[in-house]
């Protein structure tokens, strides 16, 4: 499991993590994970699989799928846009 070293970390940044740390009963690294994890950035991989598993299902079950279109028509519709 990848691991993170913070060196020169400003006295008031180490004493909110400690605060919300000591307030959730968590050590000061699984604050910072959870902290880090909040990052729309770090999220965005699971908000994409989430999305790709909505239009798979979609998919299956015909819920906005043009009905009689070749898929070679659609994509040449969209380039055109």
């Amino acid at each position: 499991m990848p691991t993170l070293q913070i060196r020169d970390l400003p006295q008031h940044v180490y004493q909110a993590l400690a605060m919300r740390a000591r307030r959730n009963r968590r050590s000061l690294a699984q604050q910072a994970i959870v902290d880090l994890a909040r990052f729309e950035e770090v999220d965005a991989h699971g908000r994409r699989l989430a999305v790709l598993a909505e239009l798979r299902r979609r998919l299956e079950q015909g819920d906005g799928v043009p009905k009689g279109r070749a898929p070679a028509d659609l994509v040449r519709e969209d380039r055109e846009r």
